[in-house]
């Protein structure tokens, strides 16, 4: 219903103070774009906060923030970084779409035609995304079935010693012992650059059949 800039101030103020007269300030959620001084030092830093609810959001949390988990849990380094597009001969798109939402989009566009005539594009996708229509192979698995896809392939990696020997190690006697439900001694395997192979497979990967 379209109203004056007025109305809209005093119909959220009363929406406001009704939650917190029903003791109920975590019902409200405020959600925030990029940075501006209002957005990011009133906004998200102190309403929220005065009010009492722990729901506030930046955009971090679907940006850079988010995208820095992955190599900071796994290398150690939470910073930006991009990928090696200019020599990369197999690329899987998986979950996202460097072609339209990349932090590198106008790099990845560049790069992609060159990966294409050099090796091969591999999709992971539930839908049909820029990536998608151009990669070599697209996986259009179901929603919410990324887990299952990804510990299905460490699972076949390990059972028939596909992984990297080099960089993660291998057990001391030379015989693979990764077998499909069958428990590891953690001390059998020498490992290298990694940490806790052995113990995730025993907890996570060791029935995680394709």
């Amino acid at each position: 219903v379209p109203m004056r800039w007025e109305e809209a101030l005093d119909t959220l103020a009363d929406k406001m103070m009704e939650l917190r007269k029903n003791n109920e300030p975590e019902k409200l959620m405020y959600m925030r774009g990029r940075y501006s001084p209002t957005s990011t030092d009133l906004l998200y830093g102190t309403l929220p906060k005065i009010f009492g609810t722990p729901n506030y959001y930046s955009h971090s949390a679907i940006c850079a923030e988010a995208e820095k988990m992955g190599p900071g849990y796994t290398q150690g380094f939470f910073g930006y970084r991009d990928y090696d597009l200019a020599k990369t001969k197999c690329l899987v798109v998986w979950g996202c779409d460097p072609l339209s939402s990349n932090r590198q989009v106008p790099n990845a566009i560049a790069k992609f035609s060159d990966i294409l005539d050099r090796g091969t594009v591999i999709a992971v996708d539930p839908r049909m995304s820029a990536s998608v229509a151009k990669a070599n192979e697209w996986l259009p698995i179901k929603p919410g079935e990324d887990g299952a896809l990804a510990a299905g392939i460490a699972h076949v990696l390990l059972t028939e010693g596909l992984w990297s020997k080099e960089f993660i190690g291998s057990f001391k006697d030379g015989k693979n012992l990764f077998k499909t439900g069958a428990t590891v001694d953690e001390t059998a395997f020498a490992e290298k650059q990694t940490h806790g192979i052995v113990k995730f497979w025993n907890i996570e990967l060791k029935d995680r059949t394709p």
